[in-house]
């Protein structure tokens, strides 16, 4: 199989007790896709630092390769301040000028985006003009347009205001959302969409609901087969495109703390589809997934792909 790529930050999530998790949206992407199965990659850099080898040294022990992880001569590794409150929601102080901010193009980049089955990248990654750069320029070669085309998956990731397209970069936020086969986000994100089409509009009027949107972002991208999904926390997700209007109901969860948990819901709906499974079923395994994620701390617990499948499918 080809292999499944997350580009963007890659990072330690450091908690108040001291603890320090491997993190960043590209990489809890790329390690629950390759614990579903499917071979992946995280595309990012780390500093020349004791941070950066022990993050290496982390990312090997998830199973995944750190082949395409660049090192940067003079750039730390990122660390983000990961606070959670009673309800298991977390806030982020994102350390600004790390390594991930200039993840450059090269031949062993371009080549693992060729070869990719899908690639998904978030908006974290815009802040910086060389990141941001680079993961457009892959997001591009993989999109309908581009020459070696896959499934692009645009995961909306805003983090505070402070990181998103309105002080950073519109352009970028708005080619992404051209460039995507699939654009998902939570319920506090989707109003960045509709500041996006405000901006394609001119702010001209338009019909301001998940179906207004989906039909002006199939104006904008020309894309027959754009799906939209809005997960919606406890409430689960929501489904649009051409074909499907789909609700999947949340299921129970006895919740820890929700970092990653839309990481995994993205995974799982990439790795279903990519073996063929029907929408409904690939939100419904996502629902389930991304739920048993929220019942351990961090972004990376360790789930029994069997046990989910069994919940859901009855599979023995």
């Amino acid at each position: 199989m080809n292999p499944i790529v997350g580009i963007g930050e890659l990072l330690w999530d450091v908690y108040p007790d001291g603890r320090k998790v491997a993190g960043g949206a590209p990489f809890n992407f790329a390690f629950h896709c390759h614990q579903l199965g499917h071979p992946a990659v995280i595309v990012s850099r780390v500093g020349n630092d004791d941070l950066g080898r022990e993050l290496r040294e982390r990312v090997r022990e998830l199973g995944l390769s750190d082949e395409y992880i660049q090192t940067d001569r003079k750039l730390p590794t990122g660390t983000v301040q990961v606070t959670v409150d009673n309800a298991g929601q977390p806030s982020y102080r994102i350390v600004e000028k790390v390594a991930w901010d200039s993840i450059e193009w090269n031949n062993v980049l371009a080549d693992v985006i060729r070869r990719a089955a899908a690639l998904c990248h978030g908006t974290l990654g815009f802040r910086n003009k060389v990141s941001r750069q680079t993961i457009l320029k892959a997001a591009g070669l993989k999109s309908r347009r581009g020459s070696n085309p896959g499934l692009v998956v645009f995961d909306v990731n805003i983090r505070g205001e402070k990181h998103g397209p309105g002080r950073r970069d519109w352009d970028a936020f708005e080619q992404s959302v051209v460039n995507s086969h699939w654009a998902k986000m939570n319920e506090n994100e989707d109003g960045l969409i509709a500041m996006c089409i405000d901006h394609m509009m001119d702010d001209d009027p338009w019909p301001r609901t998940t179906e207004g949107m989906f039909k002006y972002l199939r104006h904008f991208t020309k894309l027959e087969d754009r799906l939209w999904i809005v997960t919606r926390g406890a409430d689960g997700a929501e489904l649009t495109s051409e074909t499907i209007r789909h609700h999947e109901s949340g299921v129970p969860a006895k919740v820890v703390d929700t970092v990653g948990a839309g990481d995994s819901f993205t995974a799982a709906m990439v790795c279903l589809h990519l073996e063929g499974r029907p929408l409904r079923e690939c939100a419904q395994f996502a629902v389930h997934y991304a739920a048993r994620v929220c019942e351990q701390p961090g972004g990376t617990p360790r789930i029994d792909r069997k046990e989910v499948e069994r919940a859901v499918f009855g599979v023995k």
